[in-house]
């Protein structure tokens, strides 16, 4: 599919109020639903219900707020109005609710998944209110429901950028988006999601998070572990971002090749969650302006093409079960701008090419369930001899 993109692209960053200053994705909160209001015996009047508890997506809203906002982190909604010769059904208890961010899970704190919030304005109930007393409760009134729950912070964007540490991700981030993420030559450096947005010239934008950096062992939680992994779910698609000389995160572990840094990083993803390979992927060969580079990547392209032999000598624990495959290989460099230009484009491709796919793909399914309801009508059954 062949596209024609803009040859330039005006990059905005995008980044929230510092107001708020360390970044919080993971919140632990108590609600209770409010006690329902007492019945009267005498008249036969009801208690109104406990109100219920609510969180519900709001824009502008982080849990970083909600944890200042509520150092307790408790929410109970109100108790329902007691029943009187004045109003025999008592009016149910105001309802609490927890404003919080999109693109949060809700659990229990057991990990069961309560729902998620995607988009403004959606709302899940979290603690039901309970009954106001009557009749069948002897007029009394039961307890609202109690729970501990989470609140994850899954972050959205179109691409994902994932590599070990000092593969040149914030630099790679900065000159794509004007960012200014922490950079430096020590590992870690990218220690909370840093989200840039790149503005084409017809106004398209694609959203570009980097994530803190991986180690090995990240799928058993290592390092950054699952804290990092989880943001890689709610990405449309991964850019994986390799150091073109290799890596090595400290003189007692082993020095790895570019080829050896991909097959690992696909590895960690794999063991997490395999399903993350199923994304359209790009790899980023950074750090093109190093001496030897082009024999390097000449080195890694020859090995990525011959997956199965140029891995033959790697241990089992380093080498993922499939195969790597990726939408395109793009050779930069961040520091001199080499490259990017291309990068950009292939991104903006890439997306659009799935966006075609997933419309083309939700068509299908619709137009094989209508097919289905068309060719399978229901017939009364006192209309059909053959029904028993």
């Amino acid at each position: 599919m062949s596209r024609t993109f803009p040859k330039t692209a005006r990059v905005v960053f995008e980044r929230e109020s510092t107001r708020y200053g360390n970044f919080v994705d993971n919140i632990r909160l108590y609600v209770r639903g409010g006690c329902g209001g007492m019945g009267l015996p005498r008249l036969g009047g009801q208690g109104g219900n406990g109100g219920d508890v609510w969180v519900m997506a709001k824009n502008g809203v982080t849990l970083k707020q909600i944890k200042d906002k509520h150092p307790d982190k408790r929410f109970t909604a109100a108790v329902g109005s007691n029943s009187s010769i004045h109003a025999l059904r008592g009016s149910k208890g105001e309802d609490a609710q927890i404003f919080s961010q999109t693109g949060i899970c809700v659990t229990t704190d057991d990990g069961r998944i309560i729902g998620e919030l995607n988009n403004e304005g959606d709302k899940l109930l979290v603690a039901r209110g309970g009954h106001g007393g009557s009749l069948h409760s002897g007029f009394l009134p039961s307890k609202g429901q109690t729970r501990q729950i989470r609140l994850d912070l899954k972050l959205i964007a179109d691409v994902g950028l994932v590599g070990f540490p000092n593969a040149g991700k914030s630099s790679l981030l900065t000159a794509l988006s004007h960012a200014k993420p922490k950079i430096a030559s020590y590992p870690f450096t990218t220690l909370r999601p840093e989200i840039g947005k790149i503005t084409y010239d017809d106004h398209r934008q694609v959203s570009v998070a980097d994530l803190p950096g991986l180690i090995e062992g990240a799928h058993v939680n290592k390092g950054m572990g699952h804290k990092f992994l989880k943001h890689v779910e709610r990405t449309k698609q991964i850019m994986f971002v390799v150091d073109v000389c290799g890596f090595q995160l400290a003189s007692t572990t082993p020095v790895r090749s570019a080829f050896e840094t991909v097959l690992l990083l696909t590895k960690e993803l794999e063991l997490y969650k395999e399903e993350l390979l199923s994304k359209p992927s790009i790899l980023v060969i950074n750090k093109m302006d190093l001496p030897e580079a082009e024999d390097k990547l000449r080195e890694l392209q020859e090995q990525l093409e011959n997956q199965e032999e140029s891995g033959r000598h790697l241990p089992d624990d380093v080498k993922p079960r499939s195969p790597v495959h990726f939408t395109n290989i793009v050779p930069v460099s961040a520091s001199t701008g080499f490259g990017l230009s291309v990068l950009k484009s292939f991104i903006r491709q890439s997306l659009e090419e799935q966006d075609v796919i997933q419309t083309e793909s939700q068509r299908s399914e619709r137009l094989l369930k209508l097919r289905r309801q068309i060719s399978a009508p229901s017939l009364p059954s006192w209309g059909n001899p053959h029904v028993v």
